[in-house]
């Protein structure tokens, strides 16, 4: 048996994926999640222990039960426009709940953490690529919040030797390539199950004049006034933080480093539209509204870095793959008020 891996919200869309791929390289993984966001049944091939990285109490008792080798972190709120109506949740939920976790590693011996960070810590880029250099000025309490936790592991790095790799997503997207796994939230906010959902109302004889898709935005300083993101596929995140904890084992000296995951290229809202139609052969009709608070035009990552220290490269680069493992996921699955 390989170490024990202890996932926080792995019960959530990426922390899931997450487990099946480690449970399938031979580890054991324990699972720690409120379910607040996350769903029980997700959990597979993993102990599934419900607690609150806001409670204390809750994060010493799985560290003292189980032996555990090294921790990925992705118990986080991650709704930019949420977080900007509702700013005390995300702080105490994503830099409170992460400094009591890894507090509690601290306290029991544990110095190697993975840490869901975000693309959302650029804020609006001067300049694209975007590398790990590129400054960060978070635009939205969401992207200063996992900024706070990056300064934070990067001091404790400093002070006590804790080993982190703090991964800097840009947009996941896809489901599990065998239909195993997919992709459920509540509210679903993220464009792309939005996009399919509104193919399969069209599909099940819903009028596609009467469509149900907001697109946020059709004015800004984009070729096609859309926002353009880097669409990285859920299975190429899972092996770049398998990559990460490799090097956090190789190399436990270098204390606390960043790493931006993405696949070097945009699509835009109407790009994306337009490959769905394709994927799903179904006419996607769209509601243009205002833009929502905290959007940044466009991000791109430069991922080079992770592609070279990680020695990692991204099965899925293309849309199309994960447009079309998520079409596959939701027409075997669709949500329930469909």
């Amino acid at each position: 048996m390989k170490e024990t891996i202890l996932i926080t919200g792995g019960a959530g869309y990426i922390g899931s994926h997450m487990v099946r791929q480690l449970a399938a390289h031979g580890h054991k993984v324990i699972v720690f999640d409120n379910l607040s966001r996350g769903n029980a049944d997700a959990v597979i091939d993993a102990e599934l222990v419900v607690g609150d990285i806001g409670n204390s109490e809750e994060l010493a008792a799985v560290f003292k039960n189980s032996d555990i080798d090294a921790v990925m972190h992705f118990a986080a709120l991650a709704y930019v426009g949420e977080s900007v109506h509702q700013p005390d949740i995300y702080y105490r939920n994503n830099v409170l709940g992460t400094l009591n976790l890894i507090d509690a590693m601290h306290a029991h011996g544990i110095n190697n953490l993975i840490f869901s960070s975000t693309c959302a810590t650029y804020g609006q880029p001067e300049s694209l690529p975007i590398t790990e250099s590129t400054p960060q000025h978070p635009i939205n309490p969401y992207g200063h919040s996992k900024l706070m936790v990056e300064q934070i592991l990067k001091d404790y790095g400093d002070a006590f030797n804790f080993r982190s790799i703090a991964l800097r997503y840009f947009n996941a997207a896809g489901c599990a390539v065998d239909g195993s796994l997919g992709e459920r939230h509540d509210p679903e906010t993220h464009l792309l199950p939005l996009i399919l959902f509104e193919a399969l109302r069209v599909r099940n004889g819903g009028d596609p004049e009467e469509s149900t898709l907001n697109i946020f935005g059709s004015d800004f300083e984009t070729h096609d006034g859309t926002c353009i993101r880097d669409y990285i596929h859920v299975s190429d995140l899972c092996t770049a933080h398998t990559a990460a904890y490799h090097r956090m084992l190789q190399k436990p000296e270098l204390g606390a480093e960043q790493f931006n995951l993405g696949v070097n290229r945009g699509y835009s809202v109407l790009e994306v539209i337009e490959a769905c139609k394709k994927i799903t052969g179904i006419d996607i009709q769209f509601n243009t509204v205002t833009r929502r608070d905290g959007d940044p035009p466009e991000l791109i990552a430069d991922a080079s870095a992770a592609m070279i220290k990680l020695q990692w490269k991204p099965e899925f680069p293309s849309i199309e793959h994960s447009l079309q493992h998520a079409w596959d996921w939701f027409s075997k699955n669709p949500p329930d008020n469909l």
